[in-house]
């Protein structure tokens, strides 16, 4: 297993992938933390994007944190963290998104890395994300260490949302690992509230906690007006009404309703900026976009680094998520209300969880209405600059970094005070924590 010691803060470092802070070490709670990721870490997609922020925040509160991870992944600079990368398998370079038979070799790796670790070193509490919540079941029991299950995503419903098989048998598998995990975890983080609910189907009594993701771009950091003038110069959208869409081309993303509701808008002067993608996507994207006669309206960036997003989240006029199914609110959300920006967005649970009709377009998710929601903001600034202001509000009152770090302090608080004995599940904010009384239903879907 290939360890990675994270250089001094002072080492230079790729902006947003580095945490330029000296964590404090109270010997009192420090804790020594095991964090289990069978991700490509990291790499700009979701769940990494996820892990990196909770890592921060944790090493921030004074823990250090040891990562086992893929052999894939790009090696990331925090002060606290030491990385442990597992051999690599030959032939695998790269992993999908999603469930792939791939993935069997290389958790199997990710789980005899741990062990080494934990027979090894002793930790204070592990930290185990998606599928590895399982490893950390079955951890915690031999090595009497505290475990979180990480829950990213409900395991049996990303068959269906990544395409990957409606096997019911295959589902059936899947539910019984998800239940397994909950059930033998000591907690359960849960980024949205519909996976609340999930959890409480699953055991009504379980310590849960919302941790929402925390804007990409938090740091602060924003491009100036000459940067994103210079760049929509390069772009050739000087003049445009700018659509600007970020993250993967996958399926579940809806990128051919956006296509088909481009279409449909009225107004010449709207473009669409497409930045992320594999090269193989963007040339297919390309392809769909010239046979529906759209060429001379899309342009394609591909994927760019995350330090670059604040000045392409400058370019643009409006935002646009167009999922049209799933349950998991997109991370790109949470940059999108921080950038002041208007958003339109599709009106399914992934997207209402955390925006309304106060914050944001909600449209059906269809061409038709979608492209009447890109009209609306085309046509009325005015009503542009009120909802990208809301939008920025709500970001700073409820999803700021600030908020998230304190929801990770709770966590912590939560399983300190457990370990020694007191039961202080009634002191959790309810907005932070559920565990509650078993008869109160999850955390509501719309705000």
């Amino acid at each position: 297993m290939e360890q990675c010691q994270v250089p001094h803060p002072s080492a230079k470092a790729t902006p947003h992938l580095v945490a330029d802070y000296n964590p404090p070490r109270n010997s009192r709670n420090y804790m020594r933390i095991l964090m289990i990721a069978p991700q490509p870490f990291f790499q700009p997609r979701g769940t990494p994007f996820s892990e990196f922020y909770r890592i921060r925040a944790l090493t921030e509160l004074g823990h250090t944190v040891d990562l086992v991870t893929y052999a894939i992944g790009e090696d990331v600079d925090i002060p606290g963290l030491t990385i442990f990368r597992t051999p690599a398998v030959p032939g695998i370079r790269e992993i999908r998104i999603g469930p792939s038979l791939a993935k069997l070799p290389l958790d199997a790796l990710v789980f005899t890395s741990s062990l080494r670790r934990l027979l090894s070193t002793r930790y204070d509490l592990l930290d185990c994300h998606e599928e590895a919540g399982m490893m950390g079941v079955v951890f915690s029991k031999l090595f009497r260490i505290p475990t979180i299950y990480d829950m990213h995503s409900s395991l049996p419903e990303q068959l269906e949302n990544f395409r990957y098989s409606s096997s019911k048998p295959l589902r059936y598998l899947f539910d019984v690992f998800e239940r397994i995990t909950i059930r033998g975890s000591d907690a359960v983080i849960y980024v949205c509230p519909y996976l609340g609910e999930v959890v409480e189907r699953v055991s009504a009594d379980k310590p849960r906690f919302l941790i929402e993701n925390s804007p990409l771009a938090e740091s602060g950091e924003s491009a100036g007006l000459d940067q994103a003038v210079a760049l929509r110069r390069e772009l050739g959208l000087e003049d445009a009404f700018v659509l600007l869409y970020t993250g993967t081309f996958e399926a579940y993303q809806g990128l051919d309703l956006l296509y088909e509701a481009l279409a449909l808008v009225s107004q010449p002067s709207v473009r669409l900026l497409m930045v992320g993608g594999k090269p193989e996507q963007v040339e297919k994207a390309r392809r769909d976009v010239h046979a529906m006669g759209l060429s001379e309206r899309v342009v394609f960036t591909g994927a760019r680094p995350p330090e670059e997003m604040p000045l392409y989240l400058a370019v643009g006029d409006a935002l646009v998520s167009p999922r049209s199914h799933g349950k998991n609110t997109p991370l790109k959300i949470y940059s999108y209300l921080q950038s002041g920006k208007p958003i339109v967005a599709t009106r399914i649970l992934t997207h209402t969880q955390v925006l309304d009709d106060e914050i944001a377009i909600l449209t059906e998710p269809n061409p038709v209405s979608y492209a009447k929601g890109i009209e609306v903001l085309a046509s009325d600034p005015e009503r542009s600059r009120a909802l990208g202001a809301a939008a920025r509000r709500r970001s700073d009152e409820v999803y700021s970094y600030e908020h998230y770090l304190g929801r990770t302090r709770a966590l912590l608080d939560f399983l300190t005070r457990r370990s020694k004995g007191d039961a202080p599940t009634e002191n959790l904010p309810a907005s932070v924590a559920e565990p509650v009384e078993p008869a109160k239903p999850a955390n509501g879907v719309q705000r």
